[in-house]
Order: structure tokens, then sequence, then C-alpha cells
């Protein structure tokens, strides 16, 4: 999934967002709106992740959908 998609498709795919990072909360979501970069980061704040370790995560994410 390129990252127009995932801006296109941000509101169905935060169910799944919500799934996969449970400690993401409804407000971290609508900030992120589809914005690889801000998901990371979001990921970074409430997992404590490396921004390397998060980036390859949301990688991971999107390769799967």
């Amino acid at each position: 999934m390129n990252m127009e998609q995932l801006k296109g498709n941000w509101k169905q795919l935060m169910g799944k967002a919500r799934t996969q990072w449970g400690k993401l909360t409804d407000d971290d979501l609508e900030q992120i709106a589809g914005k690889k970069d801000e998901l990371v980061g979001k990921l970074q704040v409430r997992y404590g992740h490396a921004r390397d370790q998060a980036e390859r995560e949301v990688d991971s994410w999107l390769n799967k959908l």
C-alpha cells in the first residue's frame, strides 16, 4: 500500500491500526490522518520504540494490508 492509498483509506484503516497498536488513542489516530511519519512518531511516544523499529513495524503492517 502506498502513502496516497494510506491517506485515502485512513478512516477505514483506523480500526486495523487500533487493533495492531492498542495503546494508540482515538485522538492519536485522528491526528495521524494517514501520514506515515505521524504514525511512526506516535509509536515512538506510546511504545518507546526507536525510530527505526517503529518504521519497520509500520512498513510491515502496510505490507500486510
